[in-house]
């Protein structure tokens, strides 16, 4: 298959009656396997579809007995288990709209999205009960809790277009709002099929927290296929050595990785040989992939990442595919169905080369958001025009890749330049004493503004004037005599949203009132 071919062949076949739970589970033969769980202790459990198939009718009853109705939102505060799976596709199976929550969120960030939701109950366990008494009616669910009970729940007729799924922004600003989504939109997530290229009875795992988009649909979009999820449930934070021992152990030949993940593994000097993998596919999203991961991942592994792009509202637009060459750095081209274009200010296409933002075309795909909850003047101006603004900067080039250049509020512009940040914290990157990097604009009285570079080093480098003016240097001499950081400051860690993004306004904020430059 070409890329090409992929386009010309295309298209959407959307059922007008659709439910994610027969897609994604009861469809599947009751004794194929469909999940490996790997607990904190590292007891092992494998789960069958039946297994799976009657826990999921075992929480649709429990609901029901709860006095949950087709609509109604169901809030879940779990650790990743067969059991916090099952209660995902028994909420479809009623009809409600399931609202999946980290347990890395503070108290305040779990209330708000319980009460904005207006959630009929909360299911968690006894570690988090105390965080989520008195929001609304709690349910406990615990391992083994759905072993026993009736079966045979018959599952709500819903339409293609009933609301399933409620997902909140990581917002930088402001509260978190919720992005709502139909029954239909795990019907457009065609980068297992197109990326990952998922193969019935394969082992997938995916490294995001089932607490959004870049985490459950990891975990639904492939068992669609008919792949065997591959599970860790781990304590405390990344662990590299952890995560790259489990997949080894398990065999897992299909990934989904953060790039966070990725940079976090690049610690491990001798990674490829102290956990040799059977990887066959590793996509990565959710974050700028720099092309120092892509190379060092594949001197590992042997394997090419394909980074694919995309956001909570419609994800993903822009991808990296295993029949197309790939341009380290680059996002891809636009998946096959989705009808995505460059744009400037006035909606109308930018030259190639030339950047601007990255919209989609409104209503185009079954992804498409049914809209914000709650909010419908939002929801108007986001969704309801011809173009949805992503409000991410790129640029395509004469082949059609997409470039990515920052969030359209993050562009520098000095001396009237035009500086994408991510094209300077990549050549921060390729610095040998650069672990992670970040670049705002800092306030120049003759250049407007300068690019400054938040930099953590890489362990055995300490922070020095000395390292930073080696930094600077490096950058200018990869990018230009206008982009590169005239201001570096050291820092242990940079502030980041749950899902890993960095929060550039944090650090734009931070650097006011500090020095000069070094």
């Amino acid at each position: 298959m070409t890329y090409e071919q992929a386009c010309s062949e295309h298209a959407w076949n959307v059922p007008e009656r659709y439910n994610i739970a027969r897609d994604v589970c009861d469809k599947h033969p009751r004794d194929k396997l469909a999940m490996i769980h790997e607990d904190p202790e590292g007891a092992i459990r494998e789960v069958r579809w039946g297994a799976l198939q009657d826990m999921s009718d075992r929480f649709a009853h429990r609901l029901r007995d709860a006095g949950v109705q087709r609509g109604d939102r169901v809030a879940m505060l779990l650790p990743p288990t067969p059991e916090t799976a099952a209660a995902f596709l028994g909420t479809w199976k009623t009809g409600a709209i399931l609202l999946s929550m980290s347990i890395l969120y503070g108290d305040e960030s779990v209330r708000h999205r319980v009460t904005d939701s207006e959630a009929k109950v909360v299911v968690t366990n006894e570690a988090n009960e105390s965080r989520v008494q008195g929001l609304t009616e709690v349910l406990l669910l615990e391992i083994g809790d759905l072993d026993d009970g009736p079966t045979g729940f018959e599952m709500v007729d819903t339409a293609a277009d009933d609301p399933a799924q409620l997902y909140y922004t990581s917002g930088t600003t402001g509260l978190a709002k919720g992005i709502l989504h139909a029954h239909r939109y795990i019907l457009a997530h065609e980068e297992f099929v197109y990326c990952h290229d998922v193969q019935d009875g394969e082992r997938f795992h995916g490294m995001g927290e089932w607490a959004w988009a870049a985490g459950i649909s990891p975990l639904i979009g492939p068992w669609r296929l008919g792949a065997v999820q591959v599970v860790l449930q781990r304590e405390g934070g990344f662990d590299p050595h952890l995560q790259l021992d489990f997949l080894s152990r398990h065999e897992a030949t299909n990934v989904f990785a953060t790039p966070t993940a990725i940079r976090s593994m690049m610690a491990i000097a001798d990674a490829g040989t102290r956990y040799p993998q059977r990887f066959r596919i590793v996509c990565s999203a959710g974050e700028p992939l720099n092309p120092e991961a892509i190379r060092w991942f594949h001197e590992q592994f042997g394997v090419t990442v394909l980074d694919y792009y995309g956001l909570s509202e419609s994800y993903p637009l822009v991808a990296n595919y295993p029949f197309m060459e790939v341009r380290e750095g680059s996002m891809g081209r636009p998946m096959p169905g989705w009808d995505v274009a460059i744009l400037d200010e006035d909606e109308k296409p930018v030259a190639r080369g030339e950047r601007g933002e990255i919209c989609l075309r409104a209503r185009s795909n079954p992804h498409y958001p049914l809209g914000y909850w709650n909010d419908v003047q939002a929801a108007e101006e986001t969704f309801g025009g011809e173009w949805f603004h992503t409000k991410d900067a790129a640029s395509q080039d004469d082949d059609g890749y997409v470039w990515y250049e920052g969030r359209a509020d993050d562009v520098i512009i000095s001396a009237g330049y035009r500086i994408g940040p991510f094209e300077v914290e990549s050549a921060c990157l390729e610095h040998p004493a650069v672990a992670e990097a970040a670049a705002v604009a800092w306030p120049d009285e003759r250049r407007g503004n300068v690019v400054k570079a938040f930099v953590v080093p890489a362990a055995g480098h300490e922070p020095s004037d000395e390292l930073g003016s080696e930094i600077s240097a490096h950058v200018r001499e990869r990018l230009s005599a206008y982009a590169y950081p005239r201001i570096v400051e050291f820092v242990g860690e940079l502030p980041k949203t749950l899902t890993g993004k960095i929060r550039r306004i944090e650090l734009r904020e931070r650097s006011k009132g500090t020095d000069g430059p070094h």
